[in-house]
Formats: structure tokens, C-alpha cells, sequence
């Protein structure tokens, strides 16, 4: 199957906002970094550019969303998996022109590709609840 240059950007992008998480190095330098160091030539780079920068501007906002779903204090959850939340709640909020299964398939990849043995369960669980509250009637329509 081929992978769209969005799908990968949004790979490199969770890859960059993992290394944030981990190193809290600036997204700026995390991009340029990628920029140089990565095969970016079939990467959507205008999108990877966004991510990187946008969703730690908007991470308190993001983790506002995604906490109250999750059973334990966000400073728990694995690294990857937070990242990939975060990157697929700011999809939901920010880009409602990709439709919310896309999204929750995007992120549940990403889960599986990066992230712990089950973790993708543990995503897909929090992503199909974040799309009901914030993409309600695009939701409620696909019922």
C-alpha cells in the first residue's frame, strides 16, 4: 500500500514531538534537525512543519482534552502514546477537513509502528472518545 506524504509527515512529526517530550529541546531545532538529517523527500514538509511547531504551542490545550479520558495522571502515560494523542487531538481540533476516522486510523498506525505492545488498544480507546466530543456531529452521523 502506498503511504501519503501526510502519513508521513505525521510520522516524522511524532518522532520529532516524542524527542520534545523526551530531550525538551525546541521544536524549532527538532524541525531543522529532521529537516537535514531525515529523508523528507516524499514528506508533506509543509504539514511536518506545522505539527512540530503547532501542537507543543497548543499542548496544555490538547492534554485539557485528552486527560479527563484517561485513568491515570497524563505524566504516566507511555511517551509515544502521548505523542500520538496529542498529534491526533490536535487533527480533531485544528484540521476538521480530514474526516475523524482518518484521524483515529492515522494515530491507531502510529500507535501500532512506535509505541508499546498494546498500545494501540489504549490510543484507539482514547482517540474514539475524543472524536465523539470533539467532532460530535461528524460523529453522530457516521452512526
Amino acid at each position: 500500500m502506498k503511504t501519503s506524504s501526510r502519513t508521513r509527515a505525521r510520522r516524522l512529526a511524532m518522532q520529532g514531538l516524542y524527542e520534545w517530550q523526551v530531550s525538551d529541546n525546541k521544536p524549532s531545532e527538532i524541525e531543522t534537525q529532521y529537516l537535514i538529517e531525515k529523508e523528507t523527500d516524499k514528506v508533506d514538509v509543509a504539514y511536518f512543519r506545522e505539527l512540530i511547531s503547532k501542537i507543543p504551542l497548543h499542548s496544555e490545550e490538547l492534554d485539557s482534552h485528552i486527560a479527563p479520558l484517561i485513568s491515570r495522571p497524563l505524566a504516566e502515560v507511555d511517551l509515544v502514546e502521548l505523542a500520538v494523542l496529542r498529534l491526533g487531538s490536535y487533527e480533531l481540533i485544528y484540521h476538521p477537513e480530514i474526516p475523524y476516522r482518518v484521524v483515529i486510523n492515522e494515530a491507531v498506525e502510529l500507535a501500532k509502528m512506535f509505541g508499546a505492545d498494546q498500545g494501540h488498544r489504549f490510543v484507539n480507546g482514547i482517540m474514539d472518545r475524543l472524536a465523539a466530543s470533539l467532532r460530535t456531529v461528524e460523529v453522530q452521523a457516521h452512526l
